[in-house]
């Protein structure tokens, strides 16, 4: 087939500007062929290469004594003991999921859970943080349904427990709502598999799924903007089968066993081209390929074709020469392709040969390790303008708003349509704080959360970045484990805009900050950037995944309140309004600066919370919403009524960070109290669980009038 003459066009669409064509001339010294174009695209985009948030990166604190390993492999490894890890990361599948929802959500769960077996891990745990439109916009209902249902469907059918995530709805996501995925998975500490190759004329092994034309070019889409050609982009979503990941992982684990793997890289963004550069640049080696050993589906494939398609489940590993029979054995028995389509060369050559013709001749070094780097120009947020008066509400009907809207009432209809029993080790479902998961055989758990409220990003990058990661610090801290470690998917607008790269390069500066004084390093992650659709960005929204130990011997603290508790809030509280939920649902406002983050409360509060365990019945962390929101759902968890003294706005309301609300008996508030002021904490009796009313002041309503508000909103919406 005669490939097309390389144009300005062509070289436009592919996502790369003049600049960074004529770099490519310098480095190849002549005109690349179309399959080469394909790479380097691929190679060079965004989603792959990183190229606008490198250099901001590698500012985040990625080391600490529990961290095996950090950014840079298919995911991050994090010791809990015992000679145990556990292996986690969040990625993006933004694009996809606005263009084809069903499709763009299942697959962002396949590559998620892929990254994570990859390194010898089986996955234990799933997640996910979805951003949509308003309600009531024409879209809004299709993608709910559609995201909801890819998630629910491929982790159902994979068979993954979903232990958590968050629901968010605003106008900035209305053409292009965030589907983010996490994974999490535990491995032994002496079985963890990397991706740098190593030995020259080693076989390089194709395996799992067969080759498609689906997903070519879904990385380069994946780093532009959207505009009125959307639909055109539809052909760039690929296509999952659960069913055939849950044989591949089978396969990878135990072809793990045998000894056969020097190395391995699931084939994710950019597919086949991707993950044969990343494994020899990682190992300093290059590649051959000979296309024809490709196992494809469809007749007359191009090089182009195979080497972008974006087909799922699919692997690409180095293989011990001496154990290929023992290798294909394996994939055989679980009826998966193997195949030896190249090897691994001394030369710095990335080199693709289809039927005898070389279709790509470049050096391999050049796609990877030396992809352009960029410093863009970038202004920082301007400080927000003071808050104006807020008007003081009735608390209840105050609450009544918050938890009868989209963002804060109920997401049962959400996971109750996600397995979070599957693998029967669930300690905790989601619908109330964290997700735990007890780390089968052993008395250790692990507790999953994530979290970023983008209100605050945008009006204070800063402080917003450090807020993400102190809520999902508290999350964890709630059910009694110790926070270990986090991952960031960083959603963005366009970073050619200085307005939108200040954002990113606050918010790094504020993630940053909080990991290191919290001793949550990032050890994993993933950017999105471009989210824009006709120019109009996204909500800056750097999502936080975060993942805590209860150690053997430790309780979680997973009560509930009981009548007679008492109420004891941990934290200071300033009565701040600015960027609240309140405001917002209330008022249709979002004014006002995002509250401020003091690292060393959080801290200091948190070590507090776990130091005192034994005492606590029932915990939860102060975030939107404030005490009112805290009270009600511990309340309505529980069953139970909750009488809150206070019934002024800012104290009800009010989002001031590094806060707790506790449920105690008596004897146990009164001891904590002691602990609290020999710790310099901050602890003020509240209020009591009793009744079967939520009484703020002497304002009330019934608990179940309440409750069926809350649980009965989203499916009224979206049902």
């Amino acid at each position: 087939m005669q490939e097309p003459s390389i144009t300005e066009e062509l070289i436009a669409a592919h996502g790369i500007k003049p600049d960074e064509y004529e770099r490519i001339l310098q480095i190849i010294g002549r005109e690349p062929t179309f399959t080469e174009l394909g790479i380097f695209s691929a190679m060079w985009n965004e989603h792959c290469s990183y190229k606008s948030s490198k250099i901001h990166l590698r500012k985040l604190p990625t080391k600490g004594p529990q961290v095996i390993c950090g950014p840079g492999e298919n995911a991050g490894v994090v010791d809990i003991g015992d000679g145990q890890a556990v292996i986690f990361k969040m990625e993006s599948h933004n694009h996809p999921s606005y263009i084809e929802p069903y499709q763009g959500a299942a697959t962002g769960v396949g590559g998620i859970l892929r990254d994570v077996f990859t390194m010898g891990a089986r996955p234990i745990a799933a997640m996910n943080a979805l951003s949509f439109g308003e309600k009531d916009h024409p879209k809004t209902r299709q993608l709910v349904h559609g995201v909801v249902e890819g998630v629910g469907g491929y982790g159902n059918c994979f068979g993954v427990p979903t232990v958590g995530g968050e629901v968010r709805f605003h106008p900035a996501y209305n053409g292009n709502c965030l589907v983010n995925a996490f994974a999490a998975g535990l491995a032994d500490t002496d079985s963890i598999f990397y991706s740098a190759a190593s030995g020259v004329g080693r076989p390089v092994v194709y395996l799992g799924a067969k080759t498609g034309r689906d997903g070519v070019g879904g990385a380069t889409m994946a780093s532009a903007e959207f505009d009125e050609t959307i639909e055109e982009k539809r052909p760039t979503v690929q296509v999952g089968d659960p069913f055939t990941e849950k044989r591949l992982m089978e396969a990878c684990l135990e072809l793990m066993q045998t000894g056969a793997v020097i190395s391995i890289q699931d084939m994710g963004a950019a597919g086949l081209t991707c993950s044969a550069v990343e494994m020899g640049d990682k190992g300093n080696l290059g590649v051959r390929l000979d296309l024809e050993k490709v196992p494809v589906r469809e007749k007359n494939m191009t090089a182009y074709e195979m080497m972008l398609s974006e087909s799922q489940e699919r692997m690409l590993m180095v293989l011990d020469p001496a154990k290929e029979a023992e290798a294909k054995a394996v994939f055989d028995k679980w009826d998966l392709d193997f195949a030896i389509v190249g090897e691994t060369i001394a030369e710095d050559r990335f080199l693709i040969v289809l039927n005898g013709e070389v279709k790509a001749d470049l050096p391999l070094k050049a796609l990877s390790g030396t992809a352009p780097e960029y410093d863009r120009p970038w202004v920082a947020t301007p400080a927000a303008a003071p808050l104006a008066d807020v008007p003081g509400v009735d608390p209840i009907d105050g609450l009544k708003a918050l938890l009868s809207s989209p963002n804060y009432c109920s997401r049962e209809w959400v996971y109750e349509q996600y397995d979070s029993q599957v693998m029967a080790d669930t300690v905790r479902i989601p619908g109330f704080g964290a997700g735990v998961i007890r780390v089968h055989g052993t008395d250790k758990k692990l507790a999953f959360t994530s979290d970023v409220t983008p209100r605050y990003v945008r009006a204070n990058p800063v402080e917003g970045g450090k807020q993400a990661v102190a809520e999902a610090y508290r999350n964890l801290v709630s059910v009694g484990a110790r926070p270990l470690a986090t991952t960031d998917n960083m959603n963005f607008g366009n970073p050619e805009k200085p307005e939108i790269m200040g954002q990113f390069v606050g918010a790094i500066d504020g993630i940053g900050a909080a990991c290191l004084a919290l001793d949550t390093p990032i050890v994993s992650g993933n950017v999105s950037l471009y989210n824009e659709t006709d120019g109009e960005p996204i909500l800056p929204t750097p999502t936080i995944g975060a993942v805590g130990l209860i150690a053997a011997g430790e309780e979680p603290i997973l009560g509930y309140a009981r009548d007679g508790h008492i109420a004891l809030l941990v934290g200071e509280t300033k009565g701040h309004l600015g960027q609240s939920a309140l405001l917002a649902e209330v008022f249709n406002r979002e004014e006002g600066d995002a509250p401020a983050v003091d690292l060393d409360a959080e801290r200091r509060n948190g070590e507090f919370i776990l130091a005192n365990r034994d005492l606590i019945r029932s915990c939860c962390d102060l975030s939107d919403g404030g005490l009112a929101m805290a009270a009600f759902e511990m309340a309505e968890a529980s069953g139970v009524g909750v009488h809150i003294d206070a019934a002024d706005t800012p104290t009800l309301f009010g989002e001031d960070q590094a806060r707790y609300l506790i449920a105690c008996n008596f004897d146990a508030a009164e001891a904590l109290m002691s602990a609290a002021s020999a710790a310099g904490v901050t602890l003020a009796t509240v209020g009591k669980f009793t009744g079967d009313t939520v009484r703020f002041g002497g304002s009330e309503a019934p608990l179940t009038e309440l409750a069926a508000a809350y649980r009965g909103s989203f499916g009224a919406y979206f049902g």
